[in-house]
């Protein structure tokens, strides 16, 4: 499997049950990462001193977001743990990569999209194990704060922008101002594996992504009142697939009838579980807070953290 190709004689010889990690082990033989290694491959840059081999580097990024690790941190536990070096295949007398290196890396991955190819590689992988149910899909998103404070939301009409973190936006919920991005998840029923992800600014609605989160292969669509349209509505429909979507009131309409407040009530007990997902990601990964500045960076940490996520979750599944 990829990168333990670098190991040393030092390696070969030492005592194995040295820096073993259960939980690292069973998550490394869970990936085929010769497909990933691929994907990880173009940025790999030529000139100057041997690059440090990109795969061992998207680990570093993953073990990152498993033990929540800042990227001195990560500099500091890949030289300290041997259970870190050996999911990296950094060699006992290789080099580690500094901190810097790291955080060049996850610029540079960020900019190629890789972490999210990476995270749909691994569902696929996934999938061809028939880990997904597909009975349905919970759609939901989630605000992420910006890495700095909001700038004054009256002073610049919702449209203020914060010169460090020029890509996060206001959004309005429960009466409460918001600035930051959204992490939009479609989450599989009954395993709660998340298929399909999008990570986008505040000021994009739930309900303008909601197509992509859909996996069209599902029996049924659960969603909240942000998710209602039409034209959605018709093409569940004519896809053979179960409308879930909450009804909210029109404007000629003082209140919701009584048969669309029990339908809605049976929907939200059915997709309620995705807010487990999203507590998950904010107490254990991190995530409620960006750890980076910019739109593709920040999205490239939720995708590293939604990998892990679902990698722990295909183990308790039962995953082999």
């Amino acid at each position: 499997m990829g990168g333990r190709d670098q190991l040393s004689f030092a390696d070969a010889v030492m005592d194995p049950r040295l820096g073993v990690n259960e939980t690292l082990q069973r998550i490394d033989g869970l990936v085929d990462w010769v497909q990933l290694e691929v994907l990880v491959r173009k940025l790999r840059k030529e000139g100057g001193r041997p690059p440090f081999a990109a795969l061992g580097m998207l680990k570093a990024l993953y073990l990152q977001s498993l033990y929540g690790l800042s990227d001195p941190g990560m500099e500091e536990a890949l030289l300290d743990r041997l259970s870190f070096r050996r999911f990296c295949g950094f060699g006992l007398d290789a080099r580690t990569p500094d901190e810097t290196t790291i955080c060049r890396f996850r610029l540079d991955a960020a900019a190629a999209g890789v972490l999210e190819e990476c995270f749909a590689c691994i569902n696929r992988q996934l999938e061809a194990r028939g880990l997904f149910a597909k009975k349905g899909t919970l759609i939901d998103a989630t605000l992420i704060s910006a890495s700095h404070n909001k700038p004054s939301f009256a002073a610049g009409g919702g449209g203020a922008v914060h010169p460090r973190d020029p890509d996060a936006t206001f959004t309005r919920k429960n009466g409460r101002t918001h600035f930051g991005f959204k992490g939009h998840v479609g989450a599989d029923e009954g395993t709660l594996l998340v298929r399909k992800a999008l990570f986008t600014p505040n000021a994009v609605s739930d309900s303008e992504v909601a197509d992509d989160l859909i996996s069209w292969d599902e029996q049924a669509v659960y969603a909240d009142r942000g998710y209602p349209q039409k034209a959605r509505r018709l093409r569940l429909r004519e896809a053979g697939i179960s409308d879930r979507i909450m009804h909210r009131r029109h404007k000629s309409q003082k209140d919701l009838p009584q048969s669309r407040k029990r339908h809605n009530a049976l929907i939200a007990r059915r997709r309620a579980p995705v807010e487990s997902i999203f507590s998950v990601l904010k107490r254990i990964y991190g995530q409620g807070r960006a750890r980076c500045r910019s739109l593709a960076a920040a999205g490239a940490d939720f995708f590293a953290a939604l990998t892990m996520y679902n990698l722990r979750r295909a183990l308790r599944l039962g995953a082999a």
